[in-house]
């Protein structure tokens, strides 16, 4: 139904035991270090991996605090970012996260499924999440993102499509209300699976690109943020369109937004 579009989050859960929770519904994903939500994430623009994983999913989700600085996460769902299912598999999720100290976090987030219309045409999909932020200072803070994922061939026995990307970010705040971040990303699919490609050779091509991104952000109170990011991306081949159709193998863009949050 159309109007399940415009959910982002609507799930009921309760406590079957101490130190366990059980949700069931419509939750954001447990696959990524960006959010759906703009101001939650530490750049203005989301980088290529995010865009291309789940931000919502549909489902069970079961979590347990092993320690306060372990919890473990199961989940059965629909599938990767969809609210209705499209066949009759349900895929399977996994995360860990663990923080070793009050500066660092470790996620390792996992899913296993099948994504394709048909029961018929089964497509496994294989897929792995890393990241880590790092508070160094009161001012600065780290974070790396490692994706690998792997997705059976259409044809019986033919060789896998798999894709790998990765970012890192640096955030140091300047002043009170004011902090810059910088990163740097690049991403590499076979045959552009999963990132669609406008290459005019999509469908054999591989999709290998690689980007950077500076950004500056002023918040004012806690409710309201200013931002302004640059950002450019330079790709193998000609998968970007310009102006009147044209096709360029480099991107670049300047965007500003206001969040008010309530």
């Amino acid at each position: 139904d159309q109007v399940f579009k415009h959910i982002f989050e609507a799930y009921a859960g309760f406590r079957p035991f101490q130190k366990a929770w059980l949700d069931v519904g419509i939750f954001a994903s447990h696959i990524g270090f960006e959010s759906a939500i703009s101001k939650d994430n530490w750049t203005l623009t989301r980088s290529l991996m995010a865009e291309n994983s789940p931000y919502y999913e549909a489902g069970a989700r079961f979590t347990y605090e092993v320690a306060p600085q372990l919890t473990l996460t199961a989940l059965a769902l629909n599938g990767w970012q969809r609210i209705n299912e499209n066949n009759q598999a349900k895929a399977l999720g996994t995360q860990i996260q663990w923080k070793p100290t009050d500066k660092l976090l470790i996620n390792s987030s996992g899913f296993y499924g099948n994504e394709q219309p048909q029961d018929s045409a089964r497509r496994r999909r294989y897929f792995h999440d890393f990241y880590a932020t790092y508070a160094a200072t009161d001012r600065l803070s780290l974070a790396v993102v490692f994706d690998v994922g792997r997705q059976e061939s259409e044809r019986r026995g033919g060789k896998a499509d798999t894709w790998h990307t990765g970012a890192a970010f640096v955030r140091y705040k300047l002043a009170e209300q004011w902090t810059a971040v910088l990163r740097g990303e690049y991403y590499r699919a076979d045959r552009g699976v999963i990132i669609n490609s406008f290459s005019p050779r999509a469908g054999d091509a591989d999709f290998n690109t690689k980007g950077a991104s500076l950004g500056l952000d002023y918040a004012p109170t806690s409710n309201v943020l200013f931002r302004v990011e640059g950002r450019v991306l330079d790709a193998k081949d000609n998968i970007f369109q310009q102006k009147a159709g044209r096709l360029s193998d480099s991107y670049g863009n300047l965007t500003s937004s206001i969040a008010l949050s309530f």
